[in-house]
């Protein structure tokens, strides 16, 4: 039974070590709203969100006072928006400007589900929703969108990698402006979970509840400073610290997950328990890496540390809460942590070795910059890469990458806030245009194959 007490424990974790609660996120079922008319569709999803989700700012607020712990976002993921514009092709962006306008109007930081599951095979009504999505982007401000091009029972569909290469670089191109800015708003999964809380892959999966409550915790800081006394310990040592550090942040993020669902009559869904970080001095997993004992990370030994690391939260997390799920282990995102900045700024850090470090790690290729003139087919290759290493290794893997216009490696981009600002990082430049282009499915493992 949680308490209070329990909460008490993360008083100092709050103050000197960036503990915080960074979602909660509202999953909402549009699939009442369907119609065959864009524009009453897009009526109905506006209308059903803002009912919904009137309540969810001030609530977060109302639990952030109560209990001591600051919640950063607020957030609302909804049914994957493909399946909502099917009969309509060619006039997605009515709904996408509709969901722009509800997520403004209710207060909210981010709307996830501008999304399309198609690792499989993709209808014609999908392509036509995925080629909507660089405008889709560019016209609004708070929408984030996603696709899953592989899993692993099904494999992946190469047809859908080349076409996300072409709708990463339209996309930079539409928001050129903004350095580029739409695509750190469109992230490409292989193994999309549904009850994902974290932006910009949140989706409200078609087997999840009418509403639901999904919590994303966050305590970089938290490890980090848990480990500063541990000078010589082993590592077994430093991955039961870990495990026990995880639990408590696990039980406070389902003490506010439990209490949210109540108060905004949801049904409660999960903890995702993920080291997710931000730029601020504190607050990084690449820390956590390097109080471990290495250099810099990047270094020989980050990706055996980074998968010590990973379990150790998995383990905490599962025994403090049942309803663990969503991504759950340690994010590494390039722009959005400040030890990942330094290391890519230095060269510790490549996309060959960022590479390596996603097969162990809660996501992929994540918030990095790249010269803008590099061709659709290399962001399609990086995308197969990492669809690969999820596919066999059964796990989640994503790309989110920003090739930003007119700018080239050594030259930095600035996004501002919790998506923090990058170096410019080097492209293998020799072309794998021709394997992109030659479509089809990839098969599943022989591993898939369970029942």
């Amino acid at each position: 039974m949680l308490n209070r007490n329990e909460i008490l424990e993360t008083i100092d974790m709050v103050e000197k070590e960036h503990f915080d609660v960074r979602t909660i996120t509202m999953g909402i079922s549009l699939l009442p709203c369907i119609r065959d008319d864009a524009k009453k569709t897009a009526e109905l999803c506006y209308d059903r969100i803002c009912k919904k989700a009137e309540n969810i700012v001030k609530v977060a607020e109302d639990l952030g006072a109560e209990y001591g712990i600051p919640i950063i976002n607020k957030r609302v993921s909804i049914t994957p928006a493909s399946l909502l514009t099917s009969s309509f092709c060619g006039k997605e962006v009515v709904l996408a400007k509709a969901l722009d306008k509800a997520a403004k109007t209710v207060g909210i930081d981010f709307l996830g589900g501008y999304s399309a599951l198609v690792h499989k095979g993709m209808t014609s009504y999908e392509k036509s929703f995925i080629e909507s999505i660089p405008e889709a982007l560019s016209v609004t401000d708070r929408m984030c969108s996603s696709v899953n091009v592989g899993s692993s029972k099904a494999g992946i569909n190469m047809d859908a990698v080349a076409l996300m290469g072409k709708i990463i670089k339209q996309t930079a191109e539409l928001t050129k402006d903004r350095d580029g800015f739409g695509c750190a708003k469109l992230v490409v999964f292989c193994n999309a979970v549904e009850d994902n809380p974290f932006m910009a892959g949140a989706f409200h999966g078609v087997g999840e509840g009418e509403t639901v409550i999904n919590v994303g915790v966050s305590g970089p800081g938290v490890v980090s400073h848990a480990l500063k006394n541990m000078k010589g310990a082993s590592i077994d040592q430093i991955a039961e610290t870990i495990k026990k550090t995880a639990f408590k942040i696990t039980r406070a993020g389902q003490l506010i997950a439990e209490q949210a669902s109540k108060r905004l009559n949801a049904e409660f869904g999960i903890v995702d328990l993920s080291l997710a970080p931000t730029p601020v001095m504190g607050d990084s997993v690449a820390h956590i890496l390097e109080e471990i004992g290495l250099a810099q990370v990047g270094a020989h030994g980050t990706t055996a540390t980074l998968a010590m690391l990973n379990d150790a939260v998995k383990k905490g997390g599962v025994m403090a809460s049942s309803n663990v799920g969503g991504l759950s282990g340690a994010f590494i995102p390039v722009s959005e942590d400040i030890g990942m900045i330094n290391a890519a700024k230095s060269g510790a850090i490549t996309l060959s070795k960022l590479e390596a470090m996603t097969c162990v790690c809660s996501v992929g290729i994540d918030m990095v910059a790249v010269p803008g003139d590099t061709p659709a087919s290399i962001l399609s290759g990086m995308i197969a890469d990492e669809a690969a290493i999820g596919m066999i290794n059964n796990k989640t893997t994503a790309v989110r990458v920003i090739p930003v216009p007119n700018k080239g490696v050594g030259e930095e981009v600035e996004f501002g806030g919790l998506l923090g600002s990058a170096p410019i990082m080097a492209v293998n430049q020799n072309s794998c245009e021709a394997f992109i282009n030659r479509g089809g499915r990839m098969p599943a493992p022989i591993h898939s194959n369970k029942n």
